[in-house]
């Protein structure tokens, strides 16, 4: 795996703010880690992830309340929000970055392929972005990690050129 350029931006911005990360990933399959842990010096910044593609792995794992599973699913703005709020806190991070969704091609809870929720928590917030992405289940992933990626990014001041935030098919919802 290559250096990806909003990974690299992202741990220099990271470190500049001396602040780290922690990652909650479904649908990604860790794929999120991955592409942060290949930047050179991501150790100062990443304190590590958990990958709970199984449903009572996210509630007996992360701590997303079971109450928010029967109530909205884990395909939810809500499941990102708890995944996002609980990585951080359980990982000791500055931000904290879920993400679930469907990488298809079937329908999950009723959801289409490519429907991602990006949660971040932040020391102030919670927030989550919801992503309606195309192509194959590579193209979907690497997509909802490229997401995730710029929205911390944005929220650190570090604008991309890569990604423009009004976007159709994107929709930021800020809780708590």
């Amino acid at each position: 795996m290559t250096v990806d350029p909003l990974a690299q931006h992202l741990v220099t911005r990271l470190a500049a703010a001396d602040a780290t990360l922690a990652t909650a990933e479904s649908l990604t399959g860790g794929l999120l880690g991955a592409m942060i842990t290949t930047v050179p010096g991501a150790s100062a910044v990443y304190r590590g992830g958990v990958v709970a593609y199984a449903t009572e792995l996210k509630v007996s794992l992360l701590g997303v309340p079971a109450e928010v599973v029967a109530e909205y699913g884990v395909i939810s703005r809500e499941c990102a929000a708890a995944m996002a709020l609980s990585v951080r806190d359980r990982a000791g991070a500055t931000y904290g970055l879920g993400l679930t969704g469907v990488a298809g091609p079937d329908l999950q809870e009723g959801r289409p392929a490519g429907t991602v929720f990006v949660g971040l928590a932040t020391p102030a917030a919670t927030e989550v972005v919801e992503l309606a992405l195309v192509g194959d289940r590579y193209a979907v992933r690497t997509g909802a990690c490229r997401a995730a990626l710029d929205l911390l990014l944005r929220r650190l001041g570090g604008h991309t050129s890569s990604t423009d935030p009004g976007r159709p098919g994107q929709e930021e919802t800020h809780l708590g």
